[in-house]
């Protein structure tokens, strides 16, 4: 159980993330409300946490004063003697808590130094036996956090690099909308920016802020304004090697300051996230595969399934069957164990293709029960789901609850596009695979979404456009269904000989019928007869010739 239980209402809830990784730096394990598991009793699991706690924290404002919720949370702590009591807006507390100590926290931004803060860690340190001696040993050295089990960051305070020092609202609100751009990836644990800028203003290094926030990677930037425009560098640090591993830069006019934080903010969350990724992949690498704990074999996997051969994704299967078994709750494993599964049905490499169909929808629906809120689970459901014969309309729902509620996802946005390009709507498929490119350009799927988009012109008519796009995408990874594609545009612009070799390296990569490969992307009866028409053309047929659409 954890040492401290936090209550606060809920309009506070970014205060009380503050202060709960205010008291994590300090060593203690801490529980908050959002932490409730989905398969109990919410009102059973507050009580067992509440009774168990060593300590309280109890954040009165004027909509906790009015909670009963809190009120009884705060009366149970003050019965066991464990009540730390902090206010967030000077609100009168209710009696008898008006009668006891309140550390002033209203202006708080994260300061550890600040005397209101001083006051909660010496209580809370009196409590559980003081694990530090004051306050003041925890404000001047920090005890390392450990680290989460998932990637984890802060955004580390702008540098105003202009000389101005009204531009300091600027950078700050830089901090806070990277921040919650960050937060909304479930795969990366985000340092909320009120601790991260307690570092204003101090000397600290990429290390030292880590260590004594307890996250992996450090990003740092700095904001400088000359002649209406402004300029913002950023770069993502690695504490542990001391380099920079993504650095980008950003210049635009300050006609609209908001508008242009959001799209700083959604383009660095976008290639964070990637690149976090990569690095925690790159990580592994170096790691033997024995005694790994399940986040581990789902990065394993993810490396594997990266590369499209039927070898890797049977590798991701293995190692994502392991992860299952360790964790059969852990959503991001179940719904790329879905992914598997109908990447093996779609193409044929089973003997069996109606067992892994199976498999794939039963993992998908488990993966939706697990995590139905995790944006990358609700995009990789509804691609499987699109592939594997589920409801049209249920997924693209998904897909579009997916980007909602990340729309900094580069993995969303192109899932996204060949659902859309299944369906006909050419035009959002492309749209959404040239956002995920614009949010990711340089990442593992870039080949692959540039043979997407190639499909498309295909399915637009336009065969001259396709042509170097399918083959730009060949040139990097083969894959059968992308010669399909371009033996079909080759066919359509009578270029007979180089068509004829494309259909002959598709039919070296798989024994599938390519009209089969082509109904599995494509169930626009127009769309499809396009490319069977081309498929004849390329076969030395006439169209006519060519087996129509049912």
């Amino acid at each position: 159980m954890s040492d401290i239980f936090i209550s606060y209402a809920r309009s506070t809830a970014e205060q009380a993330q503050a202060v709960a990784e205010a008291l994590r730096g300090m060593g203690y394990g801490v529980w908050r409300d959002d932490e409730l598991p989905a398969h109990r009793d919410y009102s059973e699991v507050i009580e067992e946490r509440l009774r168990s706690a060593k300590a309280v924290v109890v954040m009165w404002s004027a909509e906790a004063v009015k909670s009963q919720w809190v009120r009884a949370e705060a009366d149970l702590a003050r019965e066991g003697g464990k009540l730390v009591q902090l206010t967030l807006d000077g609100a009168p507390l209710p009696m008898p808590f008006n009668r006891i100590q309140c550390a002033d926290l209203a202006s708080w931004t994260g300061d550890l130094t600040a005397s209101g803060w001083k006051k909660v860690a010496a209580s809370v340190g009196e409590l559980l036996g003081g694990a530090d001696d004051s306050a003041e040993a925890v404000a001047d050295a920090p005890t390392p956090l450990p680290l989460p089990t998932k990637p984890s960051i802060a955004v580390m305070p702008f540098a105003n690099l202009s000389g101005d020092p009204d531009q300091d609202y600027f950078a700050d609100g830089m901090v806070v909308e990277i921040t919650e751009a960050l937060s909304r990836s479930r795969s990366i644990f985000v340092i909320a920016s009120g601790s991260s800028l307690s570092f204003k203003g101090k000397s600290v290094t990429a290390g030292d802020a880590a260590r004594q926030l307890g996250v992996r990677y450090v990003l740092e930037g700095n904001v400088r304004k000359a002649a209406g425009r402004v300029r913002i560098g950023v770069q993502l640090i690695d504490p542990e090697h001391g380099a920079p591993i993504w650095t980008h830069r950003f210049e635009d006019t300050l006609e609209d300051v908001f508008a242009l934080q959001d799209k700083v903010a959604l383009a660095v969350a976008g290639a964070i996230e990637p690149t976090v990724q990569e690095a925690e992949i790159a990580r592994l690498s170096t790691r033997p595969t024995e005694h790994v704990g399940c986040y581990d074999l789902y990065l394993r996997a993810m490396a594997a399934h990266r590369s499209g051969a039927k070898s890797g994704i049977l590798q991701a299967l293995d190692f994502l069957d392991r992860a299952i078994a360790l964790d059969p709750a852990y959503g991001p494993a179940l719904g790329l164990a879905a992914h598997c599964h109908r990447m093996i049905y779609i193409f044929g490499w089973t003997a069996d293709p109606q067992a892994h169909r199976r498999q794939g929808l039963a993992l998908a629906d488990l993966a939706l029960k697990a995590a139905g809120d995790d944006p990358e689970v609700l995009a990789t459901v509804a691609n499987v789901l699109t592939f594997l014969g589920g409801e049209p309309e249920v997924a693209l729902a998904l897909i579009d609850r997916a980007i909602a509620l990340n729309p900094g996802s580069s993995r969303a946005w192109f899932m996204g596009g060949p659902m859309r390009l299944r369906i006909g709507d050419t035009e959002q498929a492309i749209a959404h695979l040239e956002t995920a490119l614009r949010l990711d350009p340089m990442g593992p799927f870039r080949v692959v979404q540039i043979g997407f988009i190639g499909q498309a012109r295909l399915q637009q008519g336009r065969f001259s456009d396709a042509v170097p796009l399918l083959r730009e995408s060949l040139q990097e990874q083969e894959n059968a269904r992308c010669f399909a594609f371009l033996a079909a545009c080759l066919g359509h612009l009578g270029r007979a000989g180089e068509a004829k070799a494309a259909l002959a390296r598709y039919r070296d990569l798989t024994d599938q019928p390519v009209v089969e490969t082509a109904r599995l992307f494509m169930s626009d009866p127009a769309q499809l007869q396009l490319f069977l028409d081309g498929i004849a053309l390329a076969e030395g047929n006439s169209v006519a010739e060519n087996p129509t659409v049912d």
